[in-house]
């Protein structure tokens, strides 16, 4: 690194994040967002929460259909 980028600090990556139309993605990955803001230490932290996030979004995408108030099937 040069001594010019030491001074200024760490500066925002400026990634574009692509909404993928599914909510609770989008707020994850919105979440990266966080990291311009912190020390290298404090991206692990926010990485892991983004991570466990788009995990419980996949599990749910598994998960069987809840039956609405009107769908009793019995």
């Amino acid at each position: 690194m040069n001594d010019e980028a030491d001074e200024a600090g760490a500066a925002p990556l400026g990634l574009v994040r692509t909404p993928t139309g599914h909510d609770g993605v989008d707020a994850e990955l919105e979440r990266l967002a966080d990291v311009d803001h912190l020390a290298a230490d404090g991206h692990v932290e926010v990485y892991e929460d983004v991570h466990r996030g788009l995990r419980e979004a996949l599990t749910a995408l598994d998960a069987p259909p809840v039956p609405g108030p009107y769908e009793n099937r019995s």
